[in-house]
């Protein structure tokens, strides 16, 4: 069943909008903005993750790095934004990306949906830690620990992004 209703915008501002669209209220984002969320394992099967402070949330938020394509230059192709936000995010640069898919994470309150990569062939160029505004923490951990690792962040109160369940599935469903 399908709602033919026109969707009109009950508030917009740089990123996101509001929308109704006849019975149903959803956020969506504004100017045709698409997301790029990066799988980056080291070839020592390190899995690359950043952590911040998420405002809605108002904690920190273990994630996926991740980030916006054509934010910075309309039009941006999305290997290069996942190269970029991966360097920018974590400071380590991808040989390649590899895209996995496109996918929706709530797909009931927002219309946004993610493509995901994988970035291959890594190597350490910087910090990372994001641009001025931003202030993440990176961290490198290899995959067997990391269902202990997440254990301990949900001890000490982060929050957890739902796509952290890509690499957690096995440990979850054993």
């Amino acid at each position: 069943m399908t709602d033919e209703t026109l969707a009109e915008t009950m508030w917009e501002g740089r990123f996101i909008k509001m929308v109704k669209q006849g019975k149903w209220e959803y956020a969506s984002r504004s100017r045709g903005i698409g997301a790029a969320v990066i799988v980056a394992i080291t070839d020592a099967d390190e899995v690359i993750l950043v952590e911040q402070y998420r405002v809605p949330l108002g904690r920190h938020c273990l994630e996926l790095p991740a980030g916006l394509i054509g934010d910075v230059e309309a039009g941006e192709p999305l290997v290069e934004a996942a190269r970029r936000e991966l360097e920018e995010e974590t400071g380590y640069r991808a040989g390649s990306i590899e895209p996995l898919g496109f996918f929706h994470s709530s797909p009931g309150m927002v219309s946004e949906g993610f493509t995901l990569v994988r970035a291959r062939d890594l190597v350490k160029v910087g910090e990372g830690g994001g641009d001025a505004e931003e202030e993440i923490t990176v961290h490198v951990v290899p995959r067997a620990t990391l269902p202990d690792f997440v254990a301990r962040k949900r001890t000490e109160g982060a929050a957890m992004d739902v796509k952290l369940l890509l690499l957690l599935s096995d440990a979850l469903l054993a």
